[in-house]
């Protein structure tokens, strides 16, 4: 599993993001996948028989670990670190990396700290207050053979969390584009 951390982790945080909008999205069939506002959990669920987490790391991280960016959108406070892969029929699909400020675990929220295989977004979209916003896409490989991530700041409860999703080869992204 570790393994999976180390390859894809530096990806992530050295990702060029570009807004939404710098790319036609709209009529490609990953579009959908990386547009996608509700939890891409569910999503992904509906593709597979079985859905599973798997944790990869969860550490506390101080704010001055995190990119400009990254504090400008959830704020100067140190984050719990999640990492995970979501797993469709045991094949990898979505490596994601979570940002949550320490000042978002207070509350209701103070259970993000507990939610161990359980997917991100079953939790954060079980609630009429939460939402996602700011958006980006990055491709992390080539114009032939992409590999489509996203990253975006989700709210619950008017607290917000970032998320850095990148879509694995196997995922079902890929599959209208690869002839399945």
């Amino acid at each position: 599993m570790s393994e999976f951390n180390q390859l894809y982790s530096p990806l992530i945080q050295s990702a060029k993001w570009y807004s939404v909008q710098s790319w036609a999205l709209e009529q490609t069939s990953h579009g959908a996948w990386l547009l996608e506002s509700e939890s891409l959990s569910r999503r992904l669920a509906q593709y597979c028989q079985h859905f599973t987490v798997t944790v990869l790391a969860q550490t506390i991280i101080s704010n001055d670990l995190l990119s400009i960016m990254e504090r400008k959108l959830i704020g100067d406070s140190d984050c719990l670190e999640r990492k995970v892969i979501l797993y469709g029929d045991q094949q990898p699909w979505v490596f994601a990396r979570t940002l949550i400020p320490m000042t978002t675990l207070s509350g209701k929220e103070q259970d993000l700290v507990d939610l161990g295989n359980s997917p991100l977004g079953y939790r954060v979209f079980n609630t009429k207050n939460s939402r996602r916003d700011a958006l980006e896409v990055a491709n992390l490989g080539t114009q032939q053979q992409p590999r489509w991530a996203r990253r975006s700041r989700l709210w619950i409860n008017d607290k917000p969390m970032l998320v850095a999703e990148l879509f694995l080869t196997q995922s079902p992204v890929y599959a209208k584009e690869n002839g399945c």
